[in-house]
């Protein structure tokens, strides 16, 4: 049995992170436009800069949840007939005891040289703009996807779903492509689809099965369903 898991703010959400819109379409009290394009990062590296500095500081304020924890009992029983895909790009998932995690998004412990393309695991500031570890160039920036550019390691995404038997999306708005058309992608090469969300997704209707309630709560129910198959 292969299964692929999507996971998205949702899942974090209950450890305490707050999700990338709040209900005025702000993130943390910012516009997107404002911290997670090329283009803010152009105008004003220095506010963008600081902005994932804070986020990276709060996440040694949070630990990992009941529903990360089902997911890393769920790998540790199906090993690398799991695919953890998640859209977050906290580490709580690693934290958790998983290891085959794919970040779509990228990861705020992480920081991409804009010169020499190298990446490294970052867990300070960038704002004094330290120098890159590979290169030594001041040009180190979040390791993080933003609007405008591609996710990461999408051939892999794409050759799990193919082998899919289970599709599985929790805490996901489906509304940012193309993670959002990745149960629409499961279910035509012959997965069974199952959504996990606190309210119904944008893309709910796709799904052969959908539950409604929060995270810690569904996910270790669910896992356990799957374990006893």
């Amino acid at each position: 049995m292969r299964v692929v898991v999507l996971t998205g703010a949702g899942v974090s959400a209950e450890s305490g992170l707050a999700t990338f819109r709040d209900p005025e379409g702000l993130w943390e009290g910012h516009n997107p436009d404002e911290v997670a394009t090329a283009g803010a990062f152009a105008r004003d590296p220095a506010l963008v800069q600081r902005f994932y500095d804070e986020r990276r500081a709060a996440l040694t304020n949070v630990l990992p949840n009941s529903a990360h924890l089902a997911l890393a009992q769920l790998e540790q029983a199906l090993g690398d007939d799991l695919l953890l895909v998640t859209q977050n790009i906290d580490d709580l998932h690693e934290r958790a005891g998983s290891s085959r995690v794919l970040h779509l998004h990228g990861e705020l412990r992480s920081a991409l040289c804009t010169s020499c393309q190298s990446r490294h695991r970052w867990l300070g500031r960038l704002l004094a703009r330290p120098a890159c570890p590979s290169c030594g160039a001041q040009r180190l920036r979040p390791d993080v996807v933003w609007f405008g550019e591609f996710p990461y390691r999408m051939s892999e995404v794409f050759s799990a779903l193919k082998d899919a038997d289970i599709f599985c999306a929790i805490g996901t708005s489906g509304v940012v492509y193309p993670a959002a058309g990745f149960g629409l992608d499961a279910a035509a090469y012959g997965a069974r689809t199952v959504e996990l969300n606190l309210a119904q997704s944008a893309v709910a209707p796709w799904f052969h099965e959908v539950r409604s309630g929060p995270a810690t709560e569904l996910v270790p129910d669910w896992v356990d369903e799957v374990l006893g198959q």
